[in-house]
């Protein structure tokens, strides 16, 4: 898989995060280092290792489903990236905005929901015979200056940036699994 394909995934999968930091941005707008340090590092940790996860699962299947390998992962990246538009648009804003992020079991459970993406895209490069470390780097760090960028975006901009920017993910995603699908067909 080249670099830039692994760069498209990686900022697609971080769109989830980089919303909602500038969501926390937005309801904090005075942010410190050590918060911004705090929430992108557990982002960029979720995301790093929810493929290698996801990766090690799809080895233990992968060779009872070689022959339909790229369906299943342009359907992973689809559904991730259709969830991802449909959230933007039609999500409920109430639930991301009651809660602070940067401390504790939120912070948690937000880095667990934000990455849960990446399990299926590591599942997904398990599928594709695709080595995980250099991918899970890649996303992580992503996933870090995302997460940290948006959080201060989020005192200026995250109102008018937070949806566009889910949505912009999503459809990255869904374009990286059409990409899959025309390689293998073709």
């Amino acid at each position: 898989m080249s670099l830039l394909a692994i760069l498209g995934i990686a900022v697609g999968l971080a769109m989830d995060a980089f919303a909602v930091s500038l969501g926390i941005g937005l309801k904090q707008c005075r942010v410190s280092t050590r918060t911004t340090v705090r929430l992108a590092w557990h982002f960029g940790l979720f995301q790093f290792f929810m493929p290698i996860l996801g990766w090690l699962a799809g080895l233990t299947f992968a060779r009872w489903i070689t022959g339909v390998d790229h369906w299943i992962a342009f359907g992973l990246l689809a559904v991730i990236g259709g969830k991802m538009i449909y959230e933007a648009l039609w999500g409920d804003e109430e639930k991301r905005a009651e809660k602070d992020a940067t401390r504790g079991m939120s912070l948690v459970v937000l880095s667990v929901a934000t990455s849960i993406d990446a399990l299926a895209v590591g599942l997904s490069f398990a599928l594709l015979g695709v080595q995980i470390w250099y991918p899970a780097v890649i996303i992580g760090i992503v996933a870090f200056a995302f997460t940290a960028v948006g959080l201060h975006l989020g005192c200026r901009f995250g109102a008018l940036l937070g949806k566009r920017m889910e949505i912009v993910g999503g459809l990255i995603l869904i374009g990286i699994g059409v990409n899959i699908l025309v390689e293998h067909l073709f």
